[in-house]
């Protein structure tokens, strides 16, 4: 089955922090969500830490690091993208006021 990255990506918005209660609501249905799509979620990924700039050659910076317009990822398995893309956005916490995701096929050889 083909496989699809999904990248939380920050969204600007004047939204507020969401309250102990709505936290705690939202890892209620996080957890729902997981269950119903445990055959598909092949790796549940994480937030993005420190990295560092590989090149061959030396550039001029300052550079966009990827952790500053992505905030995290997980990988999905679906027969489409359409799919891929349904399943991330049930995602409590993934898509909400401040945070969106790009869905992404994986090629493989």
């Amino acid at each position: 089955m083909p496989k699809f990255l999904c990248l939380q990506r920050s969204v600007p918005t004047s939204g507020e922090a969401m309250s102990p209660a709505e936290m705690q609501g939202m890892y209620e249905k996080f957890n729902a969500w997981r269950e119903q799509f445990k055959d598909n979620l092949v790796d549940l990924g994480g937030r993005l830490g420190s990295g560092k700039v590989v090149t061959a050659e030396t550039l001029d910076g300052p550079l966009v690091e990827v952790k500053e317009l992505v905030g995290g990822y997980m990988i999905v398995s679906a027969e489409t993208l359409e799919e891929a893309a349904e399943i991330a956005s049930g995602c409590p916490g993934l898509v909400r006021p401040g945070s969106g995701v790009e869905v992404i096929e994986i090629r493989t050889p």
